[in-house]
């Protein structure tokens, strides 16, 4: 992405309207006329705003492409199925390049239809190497007669800024693509976002009334369907914080300073787990780790299935536990620290008096009131999704992530129907145990779901992902769970493994 940033303009208009009079005739008096005014000056323009301060994550240079990927120009196209119109995948436009620092991919069918379809991927890490991807429903765009186009944003780290503003101007050059590359194209007649994970956040926030008013590549989407999304922002980041406190509390060092985990992390760790943490299955010790663990399914969404098992298999709570000790700012995205515990009140299951006690005795982490404050040059540097959209919108979690939990469900949705745009929204609960671990069925059906809606104006069915007993019920998650794996699409061999697992517990097989 360009980082140089457009000053804001001023600009002052003056109208000047002036009004004379005549006398009503000679009356044997002389006439006083009145003096002109003085001319108005117009006032001086307001002085341009101070420039932002600068944080880590603006200091960080070691992103561009690698010479390989950089003198690419196309990519490999999507490996025939049984179930495709033959012909139609060999026979798309794919373009690979390089835009404001950021790999990019478009491809377009050779019959498309005039619409557009940007793909937001999941956190890439904290590494110096750019790589794009293509989306996981590849294969249903293409056969419907989308174009597509994926942005490998132009920072790594958790830089949801960098994500819209790179999806964004892609979007914006997509016709000088496609006519760089000798095919001209009409504008998309409508543009559609979807994303996973921290790609779901970009989603999220890109359509919000706020990114528009203050992105510097503005879109305007026509639908979305953030996927496993961090859907609550920085809430995720308190979450995180909330496990770390109540471990330190339930192994007994409540008050020990936040950012010196890794002082007694091998203790909290051995007092709450068996050995062999982290590697699957993650077992809790008896008493005092089970009762952590009811903390965290709490912490996470409330009792629902599949909980137990995504603890146990998924491999997502191990990952949690390695961001603890962190300073607040997310790595360098921000210059000040955005957790926050004060809201939490903890829930031992089966346990009041444990839990008054937890709730009194447990450190409490406080946010800088502007660490994530509007700025004057662009866009939050972790942007918000505040529930101001209306577009239709169909998001997807699994049931079973500990990493991006459930729980940020239920965080959206009581954003947006604060803001009175429940009407926009439908959410679906899918039963995978681990993150983002979808088929590509679960997917697929998700996105033409919300595409059907934007068409034909009529909202999708959903889940209920607010009221404690329905989300604890027995059957949840099992309306939009698809199990059927398709071995040419990409990560299904992980999916099929979990989803084996959750066949073999108690209660994972959804009735017939």
């Amino acid at each position: 992405m360009d980082k140089t940033r457009i000053p804001l303009l001023v600009a002052a208009t003056l109208s000047l309207a002036a009004c004379g009079g005549g006398g009503g005739g000679y009356n044997g008096f002389p006439v006083a006329v009145a003096p002109a005014p003085p001319p108005v000056s117009a006032p001086p323009p307001a002085p341009a705003p101070a420039p932002e301060e600068k944080r880590v994550q603006d200091t960080r240079t070691l992103f561009a492409p690698s010479p390989a990927d950089a003198a690419t120009t196309t990519f490999a196209a999507l490996v025939a199925d049984p179930a495709d119109t033959a012909g139609i995948n060999a026979a798309t436009s794919r373009w690979q390049g390089v835009l404001g620092g950021a790999l990019y991919r478009v491809e377009v069918p050779a019959n498309w239809n005039g619409k557009l379809v940007m793909y937001a991927h999941g956190y890439r890490g904290e590494g110096n190497q750019l790589t794009v991807d293509n989306p996981g429903i590849r294969r249903y765009l293409i056969q419907n007669g989308y174009a597509w186009g994926a942005s490998s944003y132009s920072k790594n780290f958790y830089d949801v800024r960098a994500g819209i503003e790179d999806t964004n101007a892609l979007a914006l050059a997509f016709n000088t693509i496609a006519a760089t590359n000798n095919r001209t194209l009409a504008a998309p007649s409508k543009i559609y976002i979807t994303g996973v994970s921290m790609g779901g956040h970009i989603t999220a926030a890109a359509i919000e009334d706020e990114a528009f008013a203050t992105e510097n590549n503005k879109v305007k989407y026509n639908g979305a369907a953030p996927m496993c999304g961090v859907l609550g922002d920085t809430e995720l980041f308190d979450y995180f914080a909330g496990a770390q406190v109540t471990a330190q509390a339930e192994a007994g060092v409540p008050k020990y300073p936040f950012i010196n985990w890794t002082d007694i992390s091998a203790q909290v760790v051995g007092t709450l787990f068996t050995a062999g943490f982290p590697t699957a299955p993650v077992t809790s010790t008896p008493g005092v780790g089970v009762k952590y663990q009811s903390i965290v399914k709490n912490l996470t969404g409330g009792d629902r299935p599949i909980a137990a098992v995504g603890f146990a298999y998924g491999g997502t709570f191990p990952i949690v536990m390695g961001t603890f000790g962190g300073d607040g700012t997310i790595n360098g995205i921000l210059n000040k620290s955005v957790i926050d515990t004060n809201r939490f009140v903890y829930t031992i299951d089966g346990d009041a008096a444990g839990s008054a006690t937890l709730n009194s005795t447990v450190l409490k982490v406080t946010a800088v009131p502007d660490a994530n404050r509007l700025r004057t040059d662009g866009l939050r540097w972790i942007p918000k999704t505040n529930g101001e959209f209306k577009i239709p919108v169909v998001t997807l979690h699994t049931l079973g992530d500990f990493y991006v939990p459930f729980s940020m469900e239920q965080i959206y949705q009581k954003r947006v129907a604060a803001k009175g745009n429940g009407n926009w929204l439908v959410q679906r609960a899918v039963r995978g145990a681990s993150h983002c671990d979808f088929t590509t069925q679960e997917m697929a059906e998700t996105f033409d779901a919300m595409i059907k809606w934007e068409r034909d104006g009529t909202k999708p069915a959903g889940d209920d992902v607010v009221t404690p007993a329905v989300v604890a019920a027995p059957t949840y998650g099992c309306t939009y769970t698809r199990n059927t794996i398709n071995v040419n699409d990409d990560t299904t061999a992980s999916v099929a493994q979990l989803r084996t697992v959750i066949a073999q517990s108690p209660g994972g097989i959804c009735p017939p």
